[in-house]
């Protein structure tokens, strides 16, 4: 199979788009003690950076960017997600919220969490352990254990019985495959 992120480098803060900029203002300072997100945002590695971009672009897209007050971690590889802070509402934010659930999102080392619904492929999941301040973490499974019987038993057999955890490539992939569906889906019921 092709590599079709051949083209995909590693970035520098002023490369970065506007949006990306803005996004990331704020977030960044303090990660692995950079005085700046310029600096923190240019220690990650090529697959931190692209995983950061896949889970800017998806919490945007379900407006719940705002709610991350300050990025702790961020990995690209072996799974793809991050560890932040949170502004107190992201709870309220998410509970309140029909394409998301509380059902099967909790981990054995965590005290809750979110999965959204709606979709078999690379779903959000947000969890969090209950100290003072609260800590969050999002990752991208590559199957929902919720969608349907087939999606439950590829997550059980890549995620968990496997401990496959798909990377940036992979989720982007699967996010890819998933808009192409949509469209084709939405444009077919305009005909």
């Amino acid at each position: 199979m092709p590599d079709d992120f051949a083209h995909v480098k590693l970035l520098r803060w002023p490369e970065l788009s506007g949006e990306h900029r803005e996004a990331l203002t704020g977030k960044l300072v303090g990660l692995w003690g950079a005085v700046s997100d310029a600096s923190a945002f240019e220690t990650l590695d090529l697959d931190a950076q692209q995983a950061l971009f896949l889970i800017i672009s998806r919490m945007t897209e379900k407006d719940l960017w705002w709610t991350v007050r300050k990025i702790r971690n961020v990995w690209g590889a072996g799974g793809v997600g991050f560890e932040f802070s949170a502004w107190p509402v992201i709870e309220s934010a998410l509970s309140a919220r029909k394409d998301f659930t509380r059902r099967f999102a909790k981990h054995r080392n965590t005290d809750g969490g979110f999965y959204e619904k709606g979709s078999p492929v690379s779903i959000m999941h947000f969890l969090f352990v209950n100290k003072t301040p609260r800590e969050w973490s999002f990752h991208f499974d590559l199957y929902s254990p919720l969608h349907s019987p087939l999606s439950a038993w590829k997550h059980l057999q890549h995620e968990v019985l496997a401990e496959v955890k798909p990377d940036w490539r992979r989720i982007k992939r699967a996010l890819t495959e998933r808009q192409s569906r949509t469209h084709v889906k939405g444009s077919s019921s305009h005909v």
